[in-house]
């Protein structure tokens, strides 16, 4: 939609909250868990192709998600609508929280935006994502909270095939939790677990260092690899392997 409001009667909420009053200390968080488009978006100019691959969204992540929160009870947010609306784990004013290019693909419906659309798309989409993860945090006050980030990333970009089966990000703040279960998931047999690999947490990254770095939340940003992800089983088999790590890398940590 240009220059106007952007989400409409029948589109969807932002946020999913899953399992709310779960009371487990792991508050896990999606980023790219949905591939919503907005009804004033149409389908933002792309093939169905291209609005279900890994541009548009963390493949497998919700039901890993929904998983874990299960596994743990534990609160799950998630956010509805594909990144390629508005990357909820990018600052807002970086050029590409909204791409015009993704993995080569040009997305025909983010050219040549005015202020009044970006503001838009903030406003509905990355403000209320963002809030609401704040408001969880600010709800626990006073209670053990680790702020688990939950993404994936697809095995092969740009010509390069990824040999990790799952990275563990971390950068700044409190590392201690982050490390842990860095430890954890190397040790385990037969796996390749990537320290800051495939990708670097780094300043492009907004979500953790948002919510956790200031506040000393002890944190850990997970990236699966999506071919793991891409059935029931290997959700249900990537779900106990991460809620077995995060429970072992707290107890180690009493």
């Amino acid at each position: 939609m240009r220059g106007g409001g952007l989400l409409g009667p029948r589109d969807p909420r932002t946020v999913s909250l899953v399992n709310p009053t779960g009371a487990s200390p792991f508050l896990l968080i999606g980023d790219h868990a949905g591939r919503a488009l907005p009804e004033a978006l149409g389908d933002l100019g792309l093939s169905e192709e291209d609005r279900v691959r890994h541009i548009a969204w963390d493949i497998g992540v919700r039901a890993l998600g929904e998983a874990l929160a299960q596994r743990l009870d534990a609160v799950f947010i998630a956010q509805t609508w594909s990144r390629l609306v508005v990357d909820c784990n990018r600052d807002p004013a970086r050029a590409d929280a909204i791409p015009e290019v993704s993995d080569g693909s040009p997305i025909p419906g983010n050219v040549g935006l005015t202020p009044a659309d970006r503001a838009a798309r903030i406003a509905e989409v990355h403000a209320p994502y963002q809030d609401a993860i704040a408001a969880e945090l600010a709800r626990r006050a006073g209670r053990e909270t680790v702020l688990v980030a939950l993404h994936s990333f697809t095995p092969r970009m740009q010509g390069t095939d990824r040999p990790w089966d799952a990275g563990v990000l971390h950068d700044r703040g409190d590392l201690t939790f982050a490390h842990a279960m860095l430890a954890i998931l190397q040790a385990a047999p037969g796996l390749t677990i990537g320290d800051n690999e495939p990708y670097k947490m780094d300043g492009i990254d907004h979500t953790v260092p948002r919510h956790a770095f200031a506040a000393r939340l002890p944190y850990v940003e997970l990236e699966i690899r999506q071919d793991h992800l891409s059935t029931d089983a290997g959700v249900m088999l990537w779900a106990d392997r991460i809620a077995d790590g995060l429970r072992s890398a707290l107890a180690s940590l009493a």
